[in-house]
């Protein structure tokens, strides 16, 4: 019995460890440098702007489809942006289960800066759910697929 006990969390351990290893690197995002400004007059309508550019940055990191009925992490940041688009700070409001997702949403944020400017309002502060695969591939809840 205690051989199959040992077995079983060696395998739990592996793909802990499997997934983990997915968030050990940031990838760079992939784009323009500074996107156009966002005619948005809503924080509700800059946050489209805010998730479509994330999604153009780390286009290889969007989950397509619906998401798995089990998702590694969910977190809430919340990120200010100046009038220019630069990011001045992220928070992270809901942490992740995963420890290892919360920083690595983090520096996502900020390597895909500058994000667009929101020209009719100024400084805005976003909140965005982000829901997170083991595989590191990821949707953000104002531009999800949905759930199986």
């Amino acid at each position: 019995m205690k051989p199959v006990l040992l077995s079983i969390a060696t395998a739990l351990l592996l793909v802990a460890a499997g997934a983990q290893a997915q968030f050990s690197m940031v990838p760079s995002p992939v784009g323009e440098a500074a996107p156009a400004a966002s005619e948005a007059e809503s924080t509700q309508d800059y946050k489209k702007d805010f998730a479509r550019h994330v999604y153009k940055s780390y286009p290889m990191r969007i989950y397509r489809g619906k998401l798995p009925p089990l998702l590694y992490g969910v977190m809430l940041t919340e990120t200010q942006i100046d009038a220019s688009g630069a990011v001045i700070d992220v928070t992270v409001r809901r942490p992740p289960a995963a420890k290892e997702i919360g920083p690595w949403v983090v520096q996502l944020i900020k390597r895909a800066g500058p994000f667009p400017a929101p020209a009719r309002m100024g400084l805005s502060t976003i909140s965005e759910i982000w829901l997170v695969d083991k595989s590191g591939n990821f949707q953000l809840d104002t531009l999800t697929e949905g759930q199986r």
